[in-house]
């Protein structure tokens, strides 16, 4: 049990856990973000977090989830759309038009599942500070209050179990405009958390709600944490964590509460990238350049099937999870060509899935882009990933055994190792990259 609010505070020690094997193994995660700000659902789509300069990046915020910090940015382009389109009015009018009224939380977690994700992430509250349950302390700025009314968060929790995935939840702790500061953010240097106890016991509550409602696998917090609960205390997130583990012996969490504590390490896009040398690490992006519905993005902004299949592979090659973000629309179903997307992951997964989940790093295998090859281990076994056919050449560590080639479906594959190389006949393969199996020690 979680100690209480009269006990004594304890030091908590940062990184003293073992990442468990279920969020090792796991590999695809699907991320979630969608909110009042999938009303407008516009923002330039200009480029990937990690490639545009701040001062650009905010101007111009290709997130939009971010739509109501770039609309105050006087001269903005997202500032002039929101005058033309809406005569200026109050973001907040946005949760009243924001219907859910296609929303099918077992449809859309279906979809997840068979693009083969193990785990499954919703924001709960975004930089907005509106919330999509009756958290405490929001009056009306939530989904059960006004325009879903519907508790959206406890939706996607169950059909989540239902479902055999593990559930996780998002929540920004670090920004809430409702809660100020008044000025927009136009720089990296303006990410400071709301400063004083009252947003830190506020936002401590909320956690602490989401954990005894939802029971989450994991928590995923966004943008570090007000200073006033880093602090040992009754409300603090030392507690928050304290709680989280007695509910969740198995939980895991993010790296972006203020340093406080950390089970594994995060990047996003291009951005944070030197945290993927960590042993556990999880890159998330949009399958366009945003996290919530853009209705600018259009195919050249999306990954399509084989470019996530791509992402999927490299990322999992190097000992990292992806966590994939789709933006439901304000009614609540996936565009197009993002479910177009998940389908063709979820039919590559299908017949390669065993390359891939619950695999490890294959030590000393080089990565190429020319031809195109990413390396896994399962047990005893190398795995090549391939996206070409026909007579490939593969720069292939020792002990990988040529004369063991085979496909999936155990078919031999002609292959010879000429010294440091391997020349292999790749077959054709009709859902993207192949994968030839090997012997190894």
């Amino acid at each position: 049990m979680p100690h209480d609010a009269h006990d004594p505070p304890r030091e908590y020690e940062r990184f003293d856990r073992a990442v468990p094997d279920w969020f090792r193994d796991a590999k695809l995660g699907i991320f979630v973000h969608w909110g009042a700000y999938s009303v407008p659902a516009w923002a330039e789509p200009i480029g990937a977090l990690g490639t545009i300069d701040d001062t650009r990046w905010y101007r111009h915020n290709p997130y939009a989830e971010w739509y109501a910090n770039t609309i105050r940015i006087e001269g903005s382009p997202a500032a002039e759309h929101h005058r033309e389109a809406y005569g200026g009015r109050p973001y907040d009018e946005f949760l009243n038009d924001w219907t859910a009224d296609e929303f099918d939380a077992d449809a859309l977690v279906a979809l997840f599942a068979e693009a083969g994700a193990r785990y499954v992430v919703p924001t709960t509250k975004h930089h907005d500070g509106i919330a999509l349950w009756d958290a405490p302390g929001t009056g009306d700025r939530n989904t059960v209050a006004r325009g879903p009314r519907r508790d959206l968060v406890g939706a996607f929790a169950d059909a989540t179990r239902a479902a055999g995935l593990r559930f996780g939840t998002y929540y920004s702790g670090g920004l809430d405009w409702h809660a100020g500061p008044a000025a927009p953010i136009e720089s990296d240097a303006q990410l400071v958390p709301p400063a004083g106890d009252e947003y830190a016991r506020y936002a401590h509550n909320h956690v602490v709600d989401l954990i005894e409602r939802y029971r989450p696998d994991l928590l995923w917090g966004d943008i570090g944490w007000p200073a006033a609960g880093h602090a040992p205390g009754p409300f603090s997130l030392l507690d928050v964590f304290d709680r989280f583990y007695a509910a969740a012996p198995d939980g895991v969490v993010n790296d972006r509460w203020g340093g406080v504590h950390a089970d594994y390490l995060t990047s996003e896009y291009e951005s944070g990238r030197s945290n993927e040398a960590a042993a556990a690490w999880e890159n998330c992006r949009g399958i366009g350049y945003s996290f919530g519905y853009n209705r600018l993005e259009g195919p050249e902004h999306n990954l399509d099937g084989p470019a996530a299949i791509r992402l999927f592979v490299d990322v999992v090659s190097r000992g990292g999870n992806l966590l994939l973000n789709v933006g439901p629309t304000a009614s609540g179903i996936l565009p197009p060509p993002q479910a177009a997307t998940l389908r063709a992951l979820g039919a590559w997964n299908a017949r390669h899935g065993d390359a891939v989940f619950g695999s490890l790093p294959l030590a000393g295998a080089p990565a190429s882009d020319d031809p195109w090859v990413r390396w896994t281990r399962t047990g005893d076994r190398a795995n090549a990933v391939i996206d070409a056919s026909g007579r490939v050449e593969l720069a292939c560590p020792a002990g990988v055994d040529a004369a063991t080639a085979a496909t999936v479906d155990g078919e031999p594959v002609a292959a010879e190792r000429r010294g440091d190389v391997l020349v292999v006949d790749v077959p054709a393969e009709p859902t993207g990259p192949a994968v030839v199996r090997f012997s190894t020690p």
